[in-house]
């Protein structure tokens, strides 16, 4: 028997991101993985600032993603961003 090859969904964030901005983006990744039967979720942050508000969208994202059976990959990720989510020690939730 064939194995099942999921897909890869990919989608961008742009920044700067506010906290106002967190639960808009959590709802619509929610909607676009609902929809999907992809193993992982490439998430595109080129342009995203590297601060707190960025490392809490994207670890949030990776929540989200887990509980559909999916995993957060980042993509573009800038020097500082993954400077910064290993100092918040998310690297392993985290990654590129």
């Amino acid at each position: 028997m064939p194995a099942y090859k999921r897909s890869a969904t990919t989608f961008a964030i742009r920044g700067p991101l506010a906290p106002a901005d967190l639960a808009g983006l959590y709802g619509r990744v929610c909607a676009l993985l609902e929809g999907s039967d992809s193993a992982v979720a490439v998430c595109d942050v080129r342009g995203v600032h590297a601060d707190a508000v960025a490392v809490d969208a994207l670890a949030r994202l990776q929540l989200a993603a887990h509980r559909r059976g999916c995993q957060v990959k980042l993509r573009g990720v800038s020097n500082e961003l993954r400077d910064l989510v290993a100092f918040m020690g998310l690297s392993d939730v985290l990654s590129d």
